[in-house]
């Protein structure tokens, strides 16, 4: 293997297929806000997901990485459906892990690790496996790493910005 087909293989690729997903887990911090998605309601006497999971937060991160996969599609051309599955899974990832915190009594903005780190990626690769073209082992291992450290990474900067009320 020539080493360009090795850096596009491990490193260039992996971003380029997991990038909506990224977009759509960013996506609610800046463009969420209004009606919460569980409309108050409650499950065993605790919120479904808290107030901080709103609709337009849900519709901004699965229109962010659906516009993601129409900027990559002229580059790839599989991606598009790729990118709305992706989008789709990191929100319900991200809302999987809030309906946890919120039935174990933890408030939100309390740090869970992993499932802060790692729930909407693991869902989203999940929701996106059916339709293939996923980045090899090496690639998978570089994307576990990089989602670890650009978590860290983009909350704190998030927090700096006054977008986020923990830097987590």
């Amino acid at each position: 293997m020539s080493f360009l087909l090795f850096v596009f293989d491990v490193f260039l690729y992996p971003i380029i297929y997991i990038f909506p997903a990224y977009a759509a887990n960013g996506a609610p911090v800046v463009f969420g806000g209004g009606a919460p998605l569980d409309f108050g309601a409650k499950l065993r006497n605790r919120r479904v997901f808290g107030s901080n999971k709103t609709i337009k937060g849900a519709v901004s991160g699965i229109i962010a990485g659906a516009a993601v996969g129409l900027i990559e599609y002229p580059f790839l051309h599989y991606m598009l459906p790729i990118a709305v599955l992706l989008a789709i899974g990191a929100i319900f990832g991200d809302l999987i892990g809030s309906f946890i915190k919120r039935q174990l009594g933890m408030k939100p903005g309390k740090g869970f690790p992993i499932m802060d780190q790692y729930g909407f990626f693991a869902v989203a690769l999940l929701f996106a496996f059916s339709l293939g073209h996923m980045p090899g082992v090496y690639g998978m291992l570089f994307l576990i790493v990089l989602t670890g450290l650009l978590h860290v990474a983009t909350n704190r900067g998030a927090y700096a910005l006054h977008l986020k009320s923990v830097p987590w």
